[in-house]
Parts: C-alpha cells; sequence; structure tokens
C-alpha cells in the first residue's frame, strides 16, 4: 500500500509495511528500515522514518531530485521486501525462541539455513558471519506452530538422556559393590587329601593295621 503526501514546506512519502514482510515482529520491521536505508545515498539515510509499520520519508521541497531518487530507490525495495532474507535477531522475535535454542535447531537441521551473511561491525574493522533464513520457511514454521513441538522433543531427549545416566551410574555401583571371586580355588576335604603313590599296594600290604 502507498500513500503519497506533498505540502508547500517539504517533500513527504510513506511506505506501509505488510504483515507478510514483518511477519508481526518490530525487529523485523527495525530491519527491513535498515536495509533499505543502506541502499540509499548517504544525505538521504536519516531522512528514512519507521513509524509503526509505516516508512516515512520526508524532505525539503528543494530537494526534489534527491527525493525522486531515494523514491525510486525505496520502491524498488518494498517490490523485494517480503522475500528479504530474516536475519537472527529477527527469527528469534519472530518464532520466540533463545539464542541457544536457534542454535540447536540449525545445527541438527530442524531450523534449515539460506545461506550466510559477512558485515563489518560499525566503527570496527572486524566482521562477522551469521546464518539468514527464508521469509517462507519462517512464516512456515510460525503457522504449523513447529516451535512448541520441537521443545517437546528437547524435553523428551533430555529426560532419556537423564534416564539412561542414572542407569549406568546404578549399574557402575552394582558392580562396584558385587565380590570379587577368589583366586585360589576351594577344595573339600576329600579333595585336599595327599595324593600317595602306590597308596593301594601300601594298604594291601597291611603296613597301617
Amino acid at each position: 500500500m502507498l500513500k503519497s503526501a506533498k505540502t508547500e514546506i517539504e517533500l513527504f512519502r510513506t511506505w506501509v509495511l505488510s504483515p507478510a514482510a514483518t511477519l508481526g515482529s518490530s525487529i523485523r520491521a527495525k530491519g527491513i528500515l535498515q536495509e533499505v536505508r543502506a541502499r540509499l545515498p548517504g544525505t538521504s539515510k536519516k531522512l528514512l522514518v519507521l513509524d509503526g509499520s509505516d516508512l516515512t520519508l520526508a524532505m525539503p521541497a528543494s530537494d526534489k531530485a534527491a527525493f525522486a531518487a531515494a523514491t525510486a530507490v525505496i520502491s524498488a525495495v518494498m517490490k523485494e521486501v517480503e522475500t528479504l532474507p530474516v536475519i537472527p535477531r529477527e527469527i528469534e522475535d519472530i518464532l520466540t525462541i533463545k539464542t541457544s535454542e536457534r542454535h540447536r535447531w540449525l545445527a541438527d537441521g530442524r531450523l534449515p539455513s539460506a545461506g550466510t551473511r559477512t558485515v563489518r561491525l560499525n566503527g570496527r574493522a572486524r566482521r562477522i558471519t551469521f546464518h539468514v533464513f527464508d521469509p517462507k520457511v519462517v512464516e512456515d514454521l510460525l503457522d504449523r506452530g513447529m516451535v512448541d513441538q520441537w521443545r517437546e522433543e528437547d524435553a523428551e531427549a533430555k529426560a532419556e538422556k537423564r534416564r539412561h545416566a542414572a542407569y549406568q551410574a546404578k549399574l557402575t555401583r552394582s558392580l562396584k559393590k558385587t565380590p570379587k571371586a577368589s583366586k585360589k580355588p576351594e577344595h573339600t576335604g576329600e579333595d585336599s587329601a595327599p595324593k600317595l603313590k602306590d597308596w593301594q599296594e601300601f594298604d594291601i600290604d597291611g603296613l597301617l593295621r
């Protein structure tokens, strides 16, 4: 949706971000603002502001050429705004998840990555690389309530891991309590009698009577 206004004092135009673009997230809306500003000339960046779901550009009436150039850039971005990749802080807000959950589900494949992006931190030489996500995939996960299902799966897996650890600990304790078998063989009194050579012949001779 597009709203336009013009006064004798300033040039004014507003673009409305659709729910499909913001996915119900104010952080996503701010991210879109930053994305649009990044494509504008330096003199126009701060003149584009966000008010709720409205992007508004206001410039002095004397800056018609700059206003026309900025308007063209913003209008071009708005055509693709619903397909802009979702960055980490946005997906955490949209799905209401923690950073640790995002890392875990990304690592095990439940949360599919749409690629990576590398940016330079403001005022620093350091660059950071992070995963981005397809907005259509994020919307589908949100609609199907997959986060709740994943949390249930994680809770079950954690409980099973605790049960397994408890069983292993119990087994270890029982093995420690089991008495070790004696290394010396046990003999009965009969077996322990000495085996004398030619005992039968010795007994027959009557030497023991």
